[in-house]
C-alpha cells in the first residue's frame, strides 16, 4: 500500500503536497493521537501553528 501512495505523489501535481504528521492530546482520554494530513507545501508551517 505504501509503495502505491508514494508512486501516485512522485507523478505531476503530487509533488506540491506534503504528507504531515503531527501528535496532539485528546482532550478525552488525555493520551496522545497522531494527526495525519495531505497539504499542500506551502501550508506545511500554518498546519503546526495550529
Amino acid at each position: 500500500m505504501a509503495k502505491k501512495a508514494v508512486a501516485s505523489l512522485q507523478k505531476g501535481e503530487g509533488r506540491g503536497y506534503a504528507k504531515v504528521i503531527k501528535m496532539v492530546k485528546s482532550p478525552k482520554s488525555g493520551a496522545y493521537v497522531f494527526q495525519e494530513e495531505m497539504v499542500l507545501n506551502e501550508k506545511v508551517k500554518d498546519f503546526f501553528a495550529k
